[in-house]
């Protein structure tokens, strides 16, 4: 019954602010938990993330100056606009923007719907990957839960969304865990890595898969590099700005440490004391 009620206003605007980068840490972690609690709020993230994305990737459209007047006109009824020759300016600067408040504006008023939906196929997982390692950049901090121990992390996952990927420890190769979050793709709460390599975070995505196996094959999105592979029953998404070679000998490390750890999974049991609360 929750995905057929309504949305309301005040938690939309939240799912904006995060999706913008504009919430203070504990917000933003506080919000990413109902996230992954609450389908509906889950399902209007995705919407917001993958619009926002789609806008990013359009190229500016020439619109005239009186167009835009009665656009500002119909935003902010009542109030008059500067100037054509202001607003083209405006148009100029940041279309985006102004483009992005009028969905959010239709949104809000209930009369949005739900057409945007979840990511059409259309819609590059990897994009969304780059996009959520972008905002962990921008925020306080790129994690909910703060350890360098896989003793720790693992088990506050697991705690959370009931599934973790393995976390190998990698210090000794250079690569330090940070610890782990929780994100949102394609309105689904997925269990997120973030090691760092000297000054360098690398995000390592694990979306639940089917049980196959594929070999890591470079990508690139938003100016970063990627490593995607499949294995443990994970279709992994690796991200940094780390230089290829780098990054791909993580991800060589990261997977001989995971293969050699199937024989030693974390016992729930006593690890449990250390979820953070």
């Amino acid at each position: 019954m929750a995905e057929a009620r309504t949305l309301p206003e005040e938690d939309f605007l939240l799912l904006n602010a995060l999706a913008d980068g504009e919430l203070d840490a504990p917000s933003a972690a506080a919000l990413e938990r109902r996230i992954a609690d609450e389908p509906i709020l889950r399902k209007n993230y995705g919407a917001i993330v993958a619009t926002r994305d789609a806008l990013g990737r359009l190229e500016r459209p020439e619109v005239d100056a009186d167009f835009l007047g009665r656009l500002e006109s119909a935003l902010a009824p009542g109030r008059a606009t500067a100037s054509a020759r202001r607003a083209s300016s405006r148009w100029q600067a940041d279309w985006r923007a102004l483009a992005a408040s009028v969905l959010v504006a239709v949104f809000a008023a209930g009369s949005g719907g739900y057409w945007l939906g979840a990511s059409g196929p259309s819609q590059d997982l990897a994009d969304l990957v780059a996009s959520s390692h972008r905002r962990s950049l921008l925020a306080a901090s790129p994690v909910d839960i703060a350890s360098s121990s896989r003793h720790t992390v693992k088990p506050w996952l697991d705690g959370r969304i009931g599934i973790s990927p393995p976390t190998p420890d990698l210090a000794a190769k250079g690569f330090v865990l940070v610890g782990g979050r929780v994100d949102v793709i394609e309105g689904h709460a997925v269990p997120t890595l973030v090691y760092r390599h000297n000054e360098h975070l690398i995000t390592v995505v694990a979306e639940p898969a089917a049980a196959e196996v594929s070999k890591p094959a470079d990508r690139e999105a938003d100016g970063y590099n990627m490593v995607n592979w499949r294995g443990n029953g994970f279709d992994y998404w690796a991200i940094s700005d780390l230089e290829r070679p780098e990054l791909d000998d993580f991800v060589a490390r990261y997977i001989a440490a995971s293969e050699t750890g199937k024989s030693n999974p974390v016992n729930k049991d006593q690890s449990s004391s250390t979820i953070a609360q």
